[in-house]
């Protein structure tokens, strides 16, 4: 007599057939995901020229993502040639005009660093000071990106001083200095606004000994001519009015430090010990002490 499986036993058994049919149906799948994933793997590196010039499309199209992802793609795939080294000027390129210049200003630093006598390591440092001069941000927030462009931009014109880039930094730079002059002047006047005269001299005395060239220095020197008369500081305000005439004295500037040393009693007259003389060299034993024209 034959004895019939019971319930649970027919049903285990059917869930076992089923869940080794689900097996047995899944294997070829898995395998043959394994083999794609095997195949791509082992699959050849594109052209590297192929690769760039689909990069120059991306870029001319203004596919700046695509671009970026083209050369990235051979800096990747042919990192020791000069494909992958014109890549990696090409990534700061784009990222540059993309506004990305914090990316840019990342894999210019790397081009130079990897390729520092090439012929385009000047380019490449080059971008990374106009990255850094492209967020200069107005007088009255903090200057800490104006001083790293300037750094970039000194840093070309030392390594790099006969590429048709000198030139151009140094004009960025000294832009740049006047901002941060122009930070100082700020602050420095703010001071005297409010009689804090010291204060107002630290900022001033900042322009007259670093920032010279830049079209704040006039004002500067007036301005300490007024901090030290206020203090009483007669010696260095006449000093700073001599170095003004001297150097300026055509300039507005130099009318109103003449008014206001004439209204005390008081002519230019420069002492060459001061600070500011020193700041100037020392040289201007025989400074205007006349009245403007």
């Amino acid at each position: 007599m034959a004895v019939r499986p019971s319930t649970a036993s027919s049903a285990r058994g059917r869930r076992m057939i089923r869940n080794a049919l689900l097996v047995a149906l899944a294997l070829p799948i898995a395998g043959c995901s394994m083999f794609e994933d095997k195949k791509e793997e082992l699959a050849p590196d594109e052209p590297a020229d192929k690769l760039y010039n689909e990069g120059l499309s991306g870029l001319n199209t203004g596919d700046y993502d695509a671009a970026k992802k083209k050369f990235a793609e051979v800096d990747r795939q042919h990192p020791y040639t000069d494909w992958g080294r014109k890549s990696v000027l090409m990534t700061t390129y784009v990222a540059y005009r993309d506004g990305k210049y914090q990316e840019a200003i990342t894999n210019g630093n790397r081009y130079v660093q990897l390729h520092p006598t090439s012929p385009d390591a000047a380019y490449a440092q080059y971008l990374v000071g106009m990255s850094y001069y492209n967020q200069v941000p107005d007088v009255s927030r903090d200057q800490e990106r104006t001083t790293r462009a300037i750094a970039a931009f000194d840093e070309l014109v030392r390594r790099w001083p006969q590429s048709e880039y000198a030139e151009p930094a140094k004009r960025r730079a000294s832009v740049a200095r006047d901002q941060l002059a122009g930070k100082e002047m700020q602050v420095g006047r703010f001071y005297l606004a409010r009689k804090d005269y010291t204060g107002a001299i630290n900022r001033f005395r900042v322009v007259v000994s670093q920032y010279q060239q830049t079209r704040h220095i006039e004002e500067a020197l007036h301005r300490l001519v007024e901090a030290y008369l206020s203090l009483g500081i007669v010696g260095e305000a006449q000093t700073a009015a001599a170095i003004l005439g001297h150097n300026y004295p055509d300039g507005d500037w130099y009318k109103q430090s003449y008014a206001l040393l004439n209204g005390s009693g008081l002519q230019p007259q420069q002492n060459n010990d001061s600070w500011i003389s020193r700041a100037f060299g020392g040289g201007n034993k025989t400074a205007a002490a006349n009245p403007p024209a």
